[in-house]
């Protein structure tokens, strides 16, 4: 296997409904036609933006006095007529708040005509945009759209993402805007630069009320330095857990190395809710080991993180349940260390512990349980292992976790009861533990 290993996309991301963009409207005209409480608040939310802002209130002009003297009233212009053809020339976008259905065919047909992208309020079928309900912190800014089918749903989830999100994160999203051409004059690698603006992530997120200061900024770009004078042109690698499958068991800290990935080398047993948590710009390569089945050998695993680790990249493996636990972590980080690559290991909810969450059972009960042994339920060779302590696997006082024992399970009882272990001893078979199809 070369590094040109097939990818997979189709997990990135999602179908959309509409395609959210953010529009730079400052110093551009911008038509609104109508006059309604709902045009009137379209009119502040496009003036905020520092558009020109075009009005044709027809004869209710005065509606919209209050805005054209306000803070931004040198960029409105509200006009006391009807809107004609012409007005929409050279116009970024259009917008109209009309109720009769011919006056709203003839202003997107004069819209189009122009090349303007057209909103109707309150009309999606019209529309080429919608507005998301917004959460400002500006220059952070969140709209969040239901495509114009629930928009009273739109802002309870605006609601919760404002409670969610501390105010004091518009200081550190302007501090960001401050600080980036000080980053980009480094003409640093991308590896580089991404390094940098994580360290600013945590910060800001560890202390999103406190305003950014000169300290902050001195501290960060000196860590900037550091890395840079010690950075030899090689990436990283990061072992991750996945999980049992159930994308919320997923640790901060696997989210957040998901989040800085250049490449994911994921397992069949991970699931499609934990890769759409990704970077979405990360690149995905499915290096399945499927028990039984078709399997990529695990030196040409090896090989291959540490050939994209070697040009620089952050891979990511992502492993189903905890990379340590029968995940063949250790082959790749003996790899990995030989050809001198960093790497980290973030640990995750293990499949014995997914099972017995779900099956609301503790794995050390104090009256049944002194010990917890994990066991794996298949060699080198597919086969049982020849090397089990059956007098440990025979032990009344264990809580026994066999893993990927399939295939191996009827020899496994057998030995077992064979060396001692009562046949009445309760036990439970559970596949795709923690996930929709979990069967037990």
């Amino acid at each position: 296997m070369t590094d040109r290993q097939p990818e997979t996309t189709a997990a990135r991301i999602e179908p959309l409904a509409t395609l959210p963009l953010f529009h730079k409207l400052s110093g551009r005209k911008v038509v609104l036609a109508g006059a309604s409480e709902s045009a009137l608040w379209k009119a502040e939310l496009l003036a905020a933006t520092g558009a020109e802002l075009h009005v044709f209130a027809d004869d209710e002009a005065e509606l919209f006095e209050g805005l054209a003297q306000g803070e931004a009233g040198a960029h409105v212009h509200v006009h006391g007529r009807a809107w004609q053809a012409d007005d929409l020339t050279d116009a970024a976008i259009a917008v109209a708040d009309l109720d009769d259905s011919d006056a709203v065919r003839a202003f997107v047909a004069a819209a189009r005509q122009a090349g303007v992208p057209v909103n109707i309020v309150d009309k999606p079928e019209h529309c080429d945009f919608a507005f998301g309900a917004l959460v400002n912190r500006s220059p952070l800014i969140v709209a969040v759209s239901t495509d114009g089918a629930a928009p009273v749903f739109g802002q309870a989830i605006r609601t919760k993402i404002e409670a969610l999100l501390p105010a004091g994160l518009k200081n550190w999203a302007q501090a960001a805007a401050d600080w980036r051409p000080s980053v980009q004059a480094r003409e640093l690698p991308f590896a580089l630069r991404r390094s940098f603006w994580e360290l600013f992530a945590g910060r800001a997120m560890a202390e999103p009320e406190r305003t950014p200061n000169l300290e902050d900024e001195t501290e960060l770009f000196a860590k900037l330095s550091r890395i840079e004078s010690a950075h030899d042109g090689k990436g990283r690698v990061t072992l991750v857990g996945a999980g049992p499958g159930d994308p919320e068991l997923l640790t901060l800290k696997a989210i957040r190395a998901l989040q800085s990935a250049d490449i994911i080398l994921y397992d069949d047993l991970v699931s499609p809710g934990v890769l759409e948590l990704a970077r979405r710009e990360a690149r995905r390569m499915l290096v399945g080991k499927t028990g039984y089945g078709p399997s990529v050998k695990q030196d040409d695993i090896n090989a291959l993180i540490v050939s994209l680790a070697g040009q620089g990249k952050h891979v990511v493996r992502l492993k189903g349940g905890d990379p340590g636990i029968f995940g063949r972590a250790g082959e790749e980080i003996e790899a990995c260390q030989a050809a001198g690559i960093p790497v980290a290991i973030v640990p995750g909810i293990s499949a014995a512990q997914g099972a017995a969450a779900s099956l609301g059972l503790s794995l050390t009960h104090r009256d049944h349980a002194r010990r917890l042994q994990f066991v794996t339920g298949h060699s080198r060779k597919g086969e049982l292992p020849d090397d089990l302590d059956w007098r440990a696997m025979a032990d009344p006082a264990a809580s026994t976790v066999i893993y990927m024992a399939r295939a191996t399970l009827p020899g496994f009882r057998e030995r077992a009861v064979a060396a001692g272990l009562d046949p009445r001893t309760p036990a439970v078979a559970v596949l795709a533990a923690t996930r929709p199809d979990e069967a037990r």
